[in-house]
C-alpha cells in the first residue's frame, strides 16, 4: 500500500534529528567545544567519536531495536 517507505523515512528523519540533539548535548556537557579542536585536534576528534558511538547507541536502542 506504499506505506512503508514513507515510514522509513520519518523513522530515518527522526533518528537523525535525535542523534544530532544528543551529540551537541553531550559534547557541551563534556566541554568538547571548538576551543578544544582549535588547540588539540586529536583530542577532540577522538573524544567526539566516543559522543557519536554512544549517541548512536543510544538512538539504536530506543528507535530501531525497540
Amino acid at each position: 500500500t506504499d506505506k512503508l517507505n514513507p515510514h522509513l523515512e520519518e523513522i530515518d528523519r527522526t533518528a537523525n534529528e535525535m542523534l544530532d540533539r544528543l551529540m551537541d548535548q553531550m559534547a557541551q556537557t563534556e566541554g568538547v567545544t571548538e576551543t578544544l579542536k582549535a588547540e588539540n585536534q586529536m583530542e577532540w576528534v577522538a573524544r567526539m567519536n566516543s559522543i557519536q558511538n554512544r549517541a548512536e547507541e543510544i538512538v539504536l536502542s530506543s528507535l530501531i531495536y525497540s
